[in-house]
C-alpha cells in the first residue's frame, strides 16, 4: 500500500529499489524509531523544496534525526552507491553499457556569501568571490561525479 503525502515521497517500487543500498540497522544499541523510507522521504522533501532542516514538516521524523542519517549516509558513501546503481540501471534500460566509456566535464563558478572559508576565493575570469563546481556527466547527461573546489582551481 502506497502512503504518499507529498510529491517527493517514494512509491513502493522506488522504496524497494533503494532499500537494498541502505545500511542495515545495527544489531546493538537503540532500535530505530523511524523507517529508512520515512528518512528518505524527508531527505527528498528537503532536497526538492529547499527548506531549512528545522522547517521540515511535522509529518516527517524530527529534523535532527533526518540530518543525522543524511550526514552518516553522505560520509559512508551510501548516496554514491545508490546513485551509481540507479545510473547503471537506467543506462541498461536505455540499451547502453552500464558503465560509461565517455564523459563530458564542465565547471561553473558559483557566487558565495561574504563569509567563507578556504574554499571561497576570487575567481579572476568572472571577477567574483566564488567556489567552483565541476561536473562529469556521461553521454546521456547522467551525473557520474560532482565536486566543489576553490575558485583558484583551473578548469
Amino acid at each position: 500500500m502506497e502512503n504518499i503525502r507529498y510529491p517527493t515521497d517514494l512509491s513502493d517500487e522506488e522504496c524497494g529499489l533503494l532499500k537494498t543500498y541502505l545500511p542495515a540497522s545495527k544489531w546493538r544499541g537503540r532500535p530505530r524509531l523511524h523507517s529508512p523510507r520515512e528518512i528518505l522521504n524527508a531527505l527528498f522533501y528537503v532536497l526538492k523544496s529547499g527548506c531549512q532542516w528545522r522547517m521540515l514538516p511535522h509529518e516527517f521524523p524530527p529534523w535532527k534525526t533526518v540530518f543525522h542519517y543524511f550526514r552518516a549516509w553522505r560520509l559512508d558513501g551510501t548516496f554514491e552507491s545508490m546513485d551509481r546503481a540507479m545510473r547503471c540501471r537506467l543506462r541498461e534500460k536505455l540499451g547502453r553499457d552500464p558503465e560509461p566509456s565517455a564523459g563530458i566535464v564542465d565547471a561553473q563558478s558559483v557566487k558565495t556569501t561574504g563569509v567563507g572559508g578556504e574554499q571561497r576565493r576570487f575567481e579572476g575570469g568572472k571577477k567574483v568571490r566564488a567556489r567552483k563546481r565541476h561536473l562529469l556527466v556521461d553521454t546521456e547527461g547522467l551525473v557520474v561525479e560532482a565536486r566543489a573546489h576553490s575558485a583558484r582551481v583551473p578548469d
